[in-house]
């Protein structure tokens, strides 16, 4: 297939393609007598991966490392799951600090009327530290 029919299969755009080639996360593709780049199923597959990965939050890098390690068939699975640990836990973490986020600013937008002079604003006097 080419490079469109692979990026319309897997919903992606073809410069996404490109790209994932140019980071070495596709292999690069063999070209045809014309020069065009040919894709098979197996980089269908390798596409819905990343895509998938990514999702799921995985940053290239791990993506990259996930595949290097599903392409290792033999080996234990041991360090595929330490990975996802490790992801696992940084959105632990982000949902911990998005939460504390959302209970401080939720804090100044409840102490703010909505109307009134802007000088007594309790949220932009939290963010420019003044106090009321």
């Amino acid at each position: 297939m080419n490079i469109g029919q692979l990026a319309r299969q897997a919903g992606v755009p073809v410069d996404t393609v490109r790209y994932y080639e140019r980071q070495q996360l596709l292999p690069t593709a063999r070209r045809s007598a014309g020069g065009y780049r040919v894709f098979g199923d197996t980089d269908l597959t390798r596409l819905q991966f990343i895509r998938r990965a990514k999702a799921l939050g995985f940053t290239l890098d791990e993506i990259g490392e996930l595949l290097s390690l599903s392409d290792q068939r033999g080996d234990d699975m041991a360090r595929v799951r330490h990975t996802a640990v490790d992801k696992l836990t940084d959105i632990e973490q982000r949902i911990a600090e998005l939460q504390r986020m959302h209970g401080a600013l939720k804090a100044l937008v409840d102490a703010c009327p909505g109307h009134g002079e802007v000088v007594h604003c309790p949220i932009l006097s939290a963010l420019t530290g003044a106090r009321q």
